[in-house]
C-alpha cells in the first residue's frame, strides 16, 4: 500500500479494506470494507476513521515504555488471578500516564475536526478498540478491549484514546492472548473513532447471519434492546429475539419465523451532565417499553437483508452489530445502521460430518430455568460469584453462577463445568464465550444466583430445546456421536415428527426426508396459551369484565400475554402460530413439512386461558368434539379461520410452500369435504400454490371407506395410536387395560395393510406418523413389506429406524431411489 499508508497515524474508512487488518485491526478493516463496498448496495455504515496500529507502536516507542511493560509481564501466571490482576493494572497505568506524542495528538484532533465539518460542532463519537489479531475465524478477540461512547471534544477524545490503548492489557485480554498462543506483543491496538448512532433514543443489538445455537445456515438471528448496544453485548439485558429465513427472504417474501419478547429492564442513554464522570448511564425501562418489540417487521426484514448482503460479500457466517438512529422526529434520522461486522467464530469451525447428541437419562428437581445456549449437558458443584473481585475462589470443573459476565470473567469461564447467569440474551458475552469454549450455559434465569447455593451439586442441561434447566444433583446422561457419512439411503422416506419450533433448526440436521407430522398443539399451548375464541371475542369479553370477576381475570391475563398487540388480539394468535409453523417449515425447507391442523380435545382446550368459557364438559373427550368436527362448527369456526389465516401467512407471505396440511380425526368423507370448503373460503385452496391436503388415518372408517376418502384428499398418514385404540375398542389413557394396547396386534396390522393397499391402488401418498415404528423395529419392517411411502418418527429414533429399513429393503431387493 506504500510507505505513507503503512506509517500513517490516521486512515479514514474510505481508505481501508479487509486487507488492512495488520494496520487497523479487524473492526476498522471491516468497517472500511463495508463503507467502501457495501454502502452502494444499501448497507448504511456511519463514517469514521482509524487511529492505526502504527500510532500505537509509535506511542510505545516515543514514550519509552515497552521495556517496562515486558518486565512487568515477565513472570505472568494467567491461572493465578491475583498475579494476573496486579500485572494488568500496572501495565494499564503505565500506558495511561505515558507522555502522549504531540504530533500524534495533533493528527487525531485534525481528524476529529473533519468529523465536525461533516456532522456538526462537538460531534458525538464512539471510541472503540480494534486489535490487529481480532476477528480471526478461530478466535474471537471481540470485547477483549474497551469501548467508550458519547465522546465529545478534543481533550476528551485524547483522554479516551489513552484509555483505549491501555485496554489492550485488560486482565481478560492478557489471559485470552496467552491461552490462544499469541505473544503479548504480537497483537497491537488500533482505535475506531466513529460517528455515534443515536440508539440511546431508539434501539440497538446484535445479529448473526446463521443460527447461533444450531449452526443452521439459512436463518438470520437478530437480538435487540432499547438504548445503546453495550447492554446487549455485555448481557446486561434480556433482549427481544427474531429469526428470519434467508432463502425465501431473497425471493422477496417476509419470512419472520420467530419473535420473542425480552424483558429489557434497563436501557443505556447519554448522560451529558458536566457534573457526572461517565458520558452514559443506565435507566429503568417503562412497562410499556418492556411489553413492545424494539423494532417493527419492516426493520427486522431490513436488517436480515443487510445480513445476507454482508454474508455474501465475506462468503462466511457473520456476527454483526446494528443500531437505530433515534426516533427520526426528536432525535436522529430514525434509520438503521450497521456499526460492526466480524466473522462468526464457533460454527464456522465445527465439523459438519459428525453429530453429537447429549441425552439426559434421568429427571430431577428443577432449581431454576432460563434460555439454553448450545445443546450440551454439564454438571458439577455450583459456585455463586457476585463480582470479579472473588473469581479467585473458583475451582476447575465447578458450575459458575453469577448475575452476568463480561470479558473479565474469561479466565474462570474456560475452566467451568457449566455457566448460569441471571441476565443476558443469546448474543451476550456469556453466550458467545460459552459457545466458543463448548461449555453448556443457561442465560436469563432472572434469579439463579439467589436460588442456587454454593456447594450444591447441579446438572445444567441445554439438551432439551430452547429452555435450559438447572437440576439438583448429578444426573446421568450420555453422549451419542454419529458419523453422518455412514447413514444409508432408503427408498422408504424417513421423515420426522416435530412439534417444538425451537428444535427445528437442530433436528433438521439429522438425516431426514422432511417432516411427516408437525403438531400445532405445542405452539398453541406454549407460545399462545390462550383459547382462540377468547382472542376472537376479546372486545366482548372486555365489556363483560366490569361486572364479571372471572372474565376480568381472563381479560387481565390476555392483556399481559399480548402486550405487543394492544389493538388486535386475533393478530397475536395468527402471528404466533404462523411463526411456529414457519420455523419448522424453514428448518426443513424445501422438503415437505406436513402440518396437522389443531387436534386438542375439549378438556385440553379448556385448560387454555379463557378456555372454560367456550368448551363443553364431555364424558369422553378422546372420541368427542375434536379434529375435523370442530372446524366447520359455528361454535368453533371463527377460531379455525384464525388458524387458516396463520397457515396462509406461513405459506404465502413467508414463501414456505413446502408446508402441506393434514386434517385429523375426520370421521366421514362428507366431513372432509366440509373442512376443505371452509379452508378454501379462507384462502387455502387445495392444488393452488402446491397446496396438498392429507387426512389422518386413525379411525376404522378411514380404512373401510379409504376409496371415498381418496376422492377428497391427496394422501393419508396413519396415526397408529388412535387407530389401535379404536380398532381394539380401548381407552389408551386407561391403566386398567394398557396391557392390551399393542400396535402389532393382527387386527391393527390388517387395518394398516388394507389402507396402504388402497392408497397404492389409487395413486395416493401414504405414510405413518404414529409411534409404532419408533418403538418396534419389527413394525417398521412390516411397513416396508407393505410398500408404505414414508415413516415419520421422533428424532431420537430416526437413525435407528433408517438402519432397520435399509436392512429390510436390501433383503427385499429394493434399491434406494
Amino acid at each position: 500500500m506504500g510507505e505513507t499508508h503503512d506509517t500513517a497515524f490516521i486512515l479514514w474508512f474510505d481508505d481501508i479494506g479487509i486487507e488492512d487488518v495488520p494496520m487497523v485491526g479487524g473492526k476498522n478493516a471491516s468497517l472500511g470494507e463495508m463503507y467502501q463496498k457495501l454502502t452502494s448496495k444499501g448497507v448504511a455504515v456511519p463514517h469514521g476513521f482509524a487511529i492505526t496500529a502504527y500510532a500505537y507502536r509509535y506511542l510505545l516507542e516515543k514514550a519509552g515504555i515497552e521495556a517496562a511493560i515486558r518486565d512487568i509481564l515477565s513472570d505472568l501466571d494467567t491461572h493465578d488471578m491475583k498475579n494476573l490482576s496486579e500485572r494488568g493494572e500496572k501495565v494499564r497505568d503505565i500506558i495511561r500516564t505515558a507522555e502522549f506524542p504531540d504530533d500524534l495528538r495533533q493528527e487525531i484532533i485534525a481528524a476529529y475536526k473533519k468529523m465536525e465539518a461533516e456532522y456538526g460542532p462537538s460531534v458525538d463519537v464512539a471510541v472503540r478498540s480494534s486489535a490487529t489479531a481480532e476477528d480471526l475465524p478461530d478466535a474471537s478477540f471481540a470485547g477483549q478491549q474497551e469501548t467508550y461512547l458519547n465522546i465529545h471534544g478534543y481533550d476528551n477524545l485524547i483522554q479516551n484514546c489513552r484509555k483505549c490503548f491501555a485496554s489492550l492489557f485488560t486482565n481478560r485480554a492478557i489471559s485470552y492472548r496467552h491461552d490462544k498462543g499469541f505473544g503479548q506483543f504480537d497483537v497491537y491496538l488500533s482505535i475506531t473513532v466513529q460517528k455515534m448512532v443515536r440508539s440511546d433514543s431508539a434501539s440497538s443489538g446484535v445479529l448473526f447471519s446463521i443460527d447461533t445455537e444450531s449452526g443452521f445456515e439459512d436463518a438470520v438471528f437478530i437480538t435487540g434492546a432499547l438504548g445503546l448496544g453495550e447492554n446487549v453485548v455485555q448481557g446486561a439485558v434480556n433482549p427481544d429475539e427474531f429469526y428470519v429465513f434467508k432463502p425465501t427472504l431473497k425471493q422477496g417474501k417476509r419470512p419472520i419465523v420467530g419473535k420473542r419478547l425480552g424483558s429489557k429492564e434497563i436501557k443505556m442513554i447519554y448522560d451529558n451532565d458536566p457534573n457526572t464522570e461517565e458520558p452514559v448511564r443506565n435507566i429503568d425501562t417503562t412497562p410499556a417499553e418492556r411489553g413492545t418489540y424494539v423494532i417493527n417487521d419492516d426493520e427486522i426484514l431490513q436488517l436480515a437483508k443487510w445480513a445476507c448482503i454482508i454474508e455474501d460479500h465475506y462468503n462466511k457466517g457473520m456476527d454483526i452489530e446494528w443500531a437505530k438512529d433515534g426516533d427520526g422526529v426528536k432525535v436522529g434520522t430514525g434509520k438503521l445502521f450497521i456499526v460492526q461486522a466480524r466473522p462468526e467464530t464457533v460454527h464456522s469451525q465445527t465439523s459438519k460430518k459428525t453429530m453429537e447428541t447429549y441425552i439426559l437419562k434421568e429427571k430431577g428437581e428443577v432449581i431454576v430455568e432460563g434460555q439454553a445456549v448450545g445443546t450440551k449437558i454439564g454438571q458439577g458443584i455450583a459456585r455463586v460469584i457476585k463480582d470479579t473481585a472473588h473469581i479467585g475462589q473458583f475451582k476447575k470443573g465447578e458450575v459458575l453462577v453469577t448475575d452476568m459476565t463480561d470479558p473479565d470473567w474469561e479466565p474462570i469461564m474456560k475452566i467451568a463445568g457449566a455457566i448460569v447467569t441471571n441476565r443476558g440474551g443469546r448474543t451476550c458475552h456469556a453466550a458467545i464465550i460459552s459457545r466458543e469454549l463448548g461449555i453448556p450455559c443457561v442465560i436469563g434465569t432472572d434469579n439463579g444466583s439467589e436460588i442456587i447455593k454454593t456447594g450444591t451439586e447441579v446438572t445444567v442441561s441445554c439438551a432439551e430445546g430452547e429452555s435450559g434447566y438447572i437440576y439438583k444433583g448429578l444426573l446421568k446422561y450420555e453422549v451419542e456421536r454419529l458419523d453422518l457419512d455412514s447413514v444409508p439411503a432408503t427408498r422408504t422416506k424417513i421423515m420426522m415428527n416435530v412439534g417444538i419450533p425451537e428444535k427445528a433448526f437442530s433436528e433438521s440436521q439429522i438425516p431426514n426426508d422432511g417432516v411427516g407430522l408437525a403438531r400445532e398443539e405445542f405452539i398453541i399451548n406454549s407460545h399462545i396459551g390462550i383459547h382462540p375464541m377468547a382472542l376472537y371475542n376479546f372486545k366482548e369479553l372486555k365489556a363483560k369484565a366490569a361486572s364479571d370477576p372471572e372474565i376480568a381475570e381472563v381479560v387481565k391475563e390476555i392483556e399481559k400475554r399480548t402486550s405487543a398487540y394492544p389493538d388486535d388480539k386475533k393478530r397475536f394468535f395468527i402471528d404466533r402460530l404462523a411463526e411456529g409453523v414457519g420455523r419448522i417449515g424453514a428448518g426443513f425447507y424445501p422438503k415437505d413439512v406436513i402440518v396437522r391442523l389443531s387436534d386438542f380435545k375439549s378438556n385440553e382446550y379448556a385448560n387454555l386461558v379463557g378456555g372454560k368459557l367456550y368448551e363443553p364438559e364431555e364424558s369422553n373427550p378422546m372420541i368427542g368434539w375434536r379434529g375435523a368436527s370442530r372446524y366447520y362448527d359455528p361454535k368453533y369456526r371463527p377460531a379455525f379461520e384464525l388458524e387458516c389465516e396463520a397457515l396462509l401467512k406461513a405459506r404465502n407471505d413467508m414463501g414456505l410452500t413446502n408446508i402441506k396440511l393434514m386434517v385429523p380425526f375426520c370421521r366421514t368423507p362428507e366431513e372432509g369435504k366440509k373442512v376443505i370448503a371452509v379452508m378454501k373460503e379462507c384462502g387455502l385452496v387445495q392444488g393452488e400454490n402446491d397446496l396438498e391436503i392429507y387426512v389422518m388415518c386413525e379411525i376404522p372408517s378411514n380404512v373401510i371407506s379409504a376409496d371415498a376418502f381418496a376422492d377428497v384428499f391427496d394422501g393419508f398418514s396413519i396415526g397408529s395410536n388412535d387407530l389401535t385404540q379404536l380398532t381394539l375398542g380401548l381407552d389408551r389413557d386407561s391403566d386398567l387395560i394398557a396391557h392390551i394396547f399393542d400396535e402389532r396386534n393382527d387386527a391393527v396390522k390388517t387395518m394398516v395393510k388394507m389402507v396402504i393397499d388402497t392408497a397404492k391402488r389409487r395413486g395416493k401418498k401414504i405414510g405413518i406418523c404414529g409411534q409404532a415404528p419408533s418403538d418396534f423395529p419389527e413394525f417398521a419392517t412390516f411397513l416396508v413389506e407393505c410398500g408404505i411411502d414414508s415413516m415419520s418418527l421422533i428424532p431420537d429414533t430416526a437413525i435407528k429406524t433408517r438402519l432397520a429399513v435399509a436392512k429390510k429393503e436390501k433383503e427385499l431387493g429394493i434399491s434406494p431411489k
